[in-house]
């Protein structure tokens, strides 16, 4: 059987399928109450990692989910992420990992989500106009501080993943990552070796229609959804794998959550695994 629930850094324990909070709206009145009631549904049904940034709205995404969980439960992670900004000339969104915009944005984050500490933060992408030893240093610093208890990198090369290591203890990747598109199983090779948990976004397969036809035919013959088998995919793919699949909508959500007890069976996990193979040959 597949193991449910992973250690981050050890000792963070979650349900390793989460949920991200991207695709909520946070305007207007009747959108945001559906929002929130997704959130809720979700923790409802046992979701313990949830997935939010600074980038969703500048912030509204964090208020969202405090607005909806907070007092928050026991146990209820919700990881943010920092080093992206709206520039202040052009209001156009760009990566800024600058010691001073990240201090900003992980005190904004922790005012919006209203806690005192941020037990998983993650920086949202390496600026190569900051120097990294100047990036992970700030966050070095506010986790000494308190404000910050683990870190985690995204969008991230092996090497970037080696380099930083030497500066912090990275304990999560989010890289891009499904069954079509494994462009970073060397990053999660090297996350399985370090034991850091891998969160892939956008986890589920968007590909050609001949391999969403086979994902399909997998489905049908398994009595369950595409989507569940990608996830159940993902899951059974790798040990740190802790997938984030994100929805506006409850069903949608209840279907995602479902994918956690799908078994694939080795036959049908061989044919899944041969898609990229034929993607990339």
């Amino acid at each position: 059987m597949t193991s449910t629930t992973f250690r981050i850094g050890g000792d963070l324990e979650v349900r390793r399928l989460g949920f991200g909070a991207m695709q909520l709206p946070t305007e207007p009145a009747a959108d945001r109450e559906a929002s929130i009631a997704v959130a809720r549904r979700a923790v409802e049904l046992g979701v313990t990692l949830i997935d939010t940034a600074h980038l969703y709205g500048g912030g509204a995404n964090e208020e969202l989910l405090a607005e909806g969980l907070n007092p928050y439960p026991e146990g209820l992670i919700i990881t943010t992420k920092v080093g992206v900004a709206r520039s202040t000339e052009t209001g156009e969104w760009g990566l800024d990992a600058r010691p001073s915009v990240l201090r900003a944005q992980v005190d904004d984050a922790l005012r919006r989500l209203r806690v005192e500490r941020l037990e998983l933060l993650q920086l949202h992408r390496i600026d190569p106009e900051t120097p990294l030893a100047d990036q992970l240093g700030t966050l070095r610093e506010l986790q000494t501080e308190g404000k910050i208890g683990r870190i985690g990198l995204s969008e991230v090369t092996v090497a970037e993943l080696e380099q930083a290591r030497e500066v912090i203890d990275v304990v999560s990747v989010q890289n891009r990552y499904n069954v079509l598109d494994r462009e970073h199983e060397p990053v999660l090779t090297a996350c399985e070796a370090a034991g850091i948990a891998f969160l892939p976004w956008r986890p589920v397969a968007w590909g050609t229609s001949g391999e969403r036809a086979e994902i399909a035919a997998v489905a049908t013959e398994l009595d369950a959804s595409p989507t569940q088998v990608t996830l159940a995919w993902l899951l059974g793919h790798s040990p740190v794998m802790l997938p984030i699949p994100g929805t506006s909508r409850i069903d949608h959500l209840e279907e995602n959550l479902a994918a956690e007890h799908l078994q694939l069976p080795s036959s049908h996990r061989d044919r899944l695994d041969q898609l990229t193979e034929r993607t990339t040959a």
